[in-house]
Formats: structure tokens, C-alpha cells, sequence
């Protein structure tokens, strides 16, 4: 399951801008905001290693939370949908923010038996 999220969100070596998109079911334009890029970089240059960090982060979370949940539509579903308790904000309200690891810290926690 986390393998065929990674393999697919992929394109080479590279995290691929629009199956990550399309996976999370977002505009690209809307992963853009998410990822704190321009959308014309994210789009035209998207080997560059700042929209690779990004879309790296926002795939380390979901694939991290669907660890976690062990289905993956759960885990985009717990992403940018559900308030995580302490801070009153979605996980893609968090990422946006530039708190993605916040977010991880939250991921670990839940992991260690701490409820979130």
C-alpha cells in the first residue's frame, strides 16, 4: 500500500507534481499554496530541490499517516479533513502553514500511543 502511494506519486526519481495532486484529489494550483511554491516553479522546474522538499514533506505525511491508519484514502481523508487536537487545525492547514513538522511530531506521537 505505502509502496504503491510512493511508486505512483513518483516520475523517475522525482516526486511528480500533478499524480500528487491528483492523488490528495486537489487542484494543482490548490498543492501549489499547500506546498508554499509558486505554481508556474512547481509546474516548469519541478526537479528543483525547494518544490521537491516541499512535496516531499506533504508525502512523507501521508504516507505516514496511512501507516498509521493502514489505508491510505483514510489517511488524505485525516489530512485535510480532520482538526488535529492541540492545535485546532487540519493537517493541510498546518502544512500551508509552514508547520509541517508539527504535523510529523503529531504522526510520531500518535505512533507512540499518544491519542491526537
Amino acid at each position: 500500500m505505502l509502496a504503491a502511494f510512493l511508486d505512483d506519486i513518483r516520475d523517475a526519481d522525482l516526486i511528480a507534481p500533478r499524480r500528487l495532486a491528483g492523488r490528495l484529489r486537489l487542484p494543482l494550483t490548490q498543492l501549489a499554496k499547500l506546498a508554499r511554491v509558486n505554481r508556474n516553479t512547481m509546474t516548469a522546474r519541478p526537479e528543483s530541490p525547494a518544490v521537491q522538499a516541499k512535496l516531499g514533506e506533504i508525502a512523507r505525511i501521508i504516507a505516514r499517516a496511512a501507516e498509521l491508519s493502514g489505508d491510505e484514502g483514510k489517511a488524505i481523508i485525516w489530512f485535510r479533513h480532520q482538526p488535529i487536537a492541540g492545535f485546532g487545525k487540519t493537517a493541510e492547514q498546518l502544512v500551508e502553514a509552514g508547520e509541517a513538522a508539527a504535523v510529523l511530531w503529531t504522526l510520531e506521537s500518535m505512533d507512540q500511543g499518544v491519542y491526537a
